[in-house]
């Protein structure tokens, strides 16, 4: 989908590099990338710093009264 990520900072698996640039993203090889409320990582085994960077969003987003 061009321009569906247009501005956007993501990381993903290394193969779709390519498909993340055509959506207009701008890729990041690292195990979780933040753009705002969008938190991405690469694949299964970066899930704990996903995780992490999730929770902090949404405590940033929505937090606990």
């Amino acid at each position: 989908m061009l321009g569906a990520l247009d501005g956007r900072r993501v990381t993903a698996y290394p193969a779709l590099e390519p498909d993340m640039q055509s959506a207009g993203a701008t890729f990041h090889d690292q195990d979780a990338v933040v753009d705002g409320p969008l938190v991405s990582a690469r694949a299964w085994p970066d899930h704990p710093a996903w995780m992490r960077a999730f929770l902090d969003v949404l405590r940033a987003t929505a937090p606990v009264s």
